[in-house]
């Protein structure tokens, strides 16, 4: 499991920071994103959409915004 924290970046960042973290890691892993941007609760998902990754989870707890991706090929 892999972790990345966007916690204080702002549109579009943090869709930047996961894309870039992917771009890392193997089909399989698992990536752990935490943010504060309200606006990522749409934008990962659709960027998951997008790019044909696996978006397993997506919660809101306190003010963060927590998402787990699984990579796909």
């Amino acid at each position: 499991m892999f972790a990345l924290d966007a916690r204080g970046l702002l549109c579009p960042l943090p869709v930047i920071r996961v894309q870039d973290r992917i771009k890392q890691l193997a089909a399989g892993d698992m990536l752990e994103v935490t943010a504060t941007d309200p606006g990522t609760m749409h934008d990962i998902p659709a960027w998951c959409r997008v790019h044909g990754h696996r978006l397993q989870e997506s919660a809101q707890r306190g003010n963060e915004f927590h998402f787990r991706i699984a990579v796909v090929a």
